[in-house]
């Protein structure tokens, strides 16, 4: 069997955690089995479709290196196709013109609650009726028998044909609807495995009816289960529901979405940390949960790190450069945020927390976070800033183990703990407690930076 996947997103939002892993299954097993992935746009809801999703779809999928094969499918270019398979139905007698109004189908329902609704038009030889009502189109499902699948990863499902209606394959503005559409492009694409979320269960049962009334092959269904938040509902923003390219933005690396997404439905193992190569090496659609999986942002920052921790400086380097504001950046600042990286790379979650702690080596303001202005609204601060000063000025060999000798020996004279004198010193010369070590820190800054930013800070507490 040729494999051939297709991921179908609908370009009436952006693309979210749900829609991406179900994107990686996709293209994991595709590639896996030296297959063809696809990527099909089904914007055939002009209103709600725009550009800029689609544009959000395809950079998140380029981001997490998710090629897709051949030129991008758009279903909405495939409309007369669509058309024309339908009115092949309709010659067959397998569809039908329904004028049955919204008010005849509510009151059946109503009146026979629980029972398929049959149009009175199901049956008519010929229905089309000139006048000035507008149609739908209605496919003609089986009264009897019933639909068997047996789901790669939910197993045998059993739904009987008396449970689904006479389903609309076309408005009566003439436009497909999107199962019926779904199934041709399918078929077109050539299409071996459907992998997608099991929320589309009842689509599946709806599209297999089409397939039967066109003889079509039916492909393989795999219906994976859904991502729901910490709390085991619906995901939320609060729980990491957001744009897939804002993790980008938020400092997350490409390995780490596609390490923790592939975990959140399928596993090798015990093993947390799963590399793309090794994914591609086992991935098995006969090993994916059948249990929705919840959003865990604590994983994902401790997967983040991994990856992050295994980066090479030079490629953290880069990274954080194109965070950083550029108006900081010169000779100086750059050479000093090259030293920080050994500092600073096991530190952060993100690359973003990077950044903050890289800002620490080339900028500097008054201090913000809580424990630093407790820590200088001491009364004792002030001079203990300022003895640290006088030593610090007269310091000629430069480096971590000097300031740590001075700083253990200030503490002593003074008769207080060297915490307090780290402390005070961090406060004073990073205007921040979330700092990598602070002599090393110091170190890097140079004498004279040291001494410009106490300085600063000494001022600032004498106009307090």
């Amino acid at each position: 069997m040729n494999i051939r996947t297709r991921f179908a997103p609908s370009p009436t939002g952006k693309l979210h955690i749900g829609g991406i892993r179900t994107a990686i299954f996709n293209w994991l097993f595709a590639r896996k089995n030296k297959g063809k992935f696809y990527l099909r746009i089904e914007d055939t809801d002009k209103e709600r479709s725009k550009v800029e999703y689609v544009d959000s779809i395809k950079s998140g999928l380029q981001w997490l290196g998710l090629n897709w094969d051949d030129e991008i499918v758009f279903q909405s270019e495939n409309k007369n196709k669509h058309i024309e398979i339908i009115n092949h139905l309709l010659k067959q007698q397998k569809a039908y013109y329904c004028y049955a109004t919204q008010e005849e189908i509510q009151n059946f329902k109503q009146n026979n609650p629980g029972k398929k609704f049959i149009s009175k038009w199901r049956d008519k030889t010929s229905n089309r009726i000139n006048n000035n009502l507008k149609p739908v189109v209605r496919l003609k499902t089986p009264l009897t028998g019933a639909i068997i699948l047996n789901d790669k990863v939910l197993g045998k499902i059993e739904v009987n044909n008396c449970e689904i209606d006479d389903m609309v394959i076309m408005r009566s503005d003439n436009t497909p609807t999107y199962n019926i559409s779904c199934v041709i492009d399918d078929h077109d694409m050539q299409i071996s495995h459907v992998i997608r979320g099991n929320d589309h269960l009842t689509n599946t049962f709806r599209q297999i009816q089409i397939l039967n009334a066109l003889n079509w092959e039916k492909p393989i269904y795999a219906h994976i289960p859904l991502i729901h938040g910490s709390d085991g509902n619906k995901m939320s923003k609060r729980d990491g529901a957001i744009d897939v390219n804002e993790y980008n933005k938020l400092g997350y690396l490409p390995e780490a979405i596609f390490n923790y997404l592939l975990k959140l439905g399928w596993s090798l193992g015990d093993e947390e940390i799963i590399s793309i190569q090794k994914a591609l090496e086992n991935f098995d659609l006969n090993q994916i949960n059948r249990s929705p999986a919840r959003f865990d942002i604590d994983k994902l920052n401790f997967i983040n790190q991994h990856y992050i921790k295994s980066l090479n400086d030079t490629v953290i380097y880069e990274e954080l450069i194109k965070k950083i504001d550029p108006t900081l950046l010169n000779n100086n600042t750059l050479e000093k945020i090259k030293k920080s990286i050994p500092l600073i790379k096991s530190r952060g979650q993100t690359i973003n927390n990077l950044v903050d702690l890289a800002n620490i080596f080339i900028s500097y303001s008054s201090p913000t976070d809580e424990q630093s202005q407790k820590i200088l609204a001491l009364k004792e601060s002030k001079e203990i800033l300022e003895k640290l000063l006088m030593i610090i000025e007269k310091i000629e060999n430069w480096g971590s183990e000097t300031l740590k000798n001075e700083c253990q020996a200030l503490a002593k004279i003074l008769k207080i703990k060297s915490p307090i004198i780290m402390k005070t010193l961090r406060a004073g010369a990073l205007g921040t407690f979330n700092s990598p070590p602070i002599y090393q820190t110091l170190e890097i800054l140079s004498k004279e930076e040291v001494v410009n930013r106490m300085t600063k800070t000494i001022n600032t507490l004498n106009h307090n």
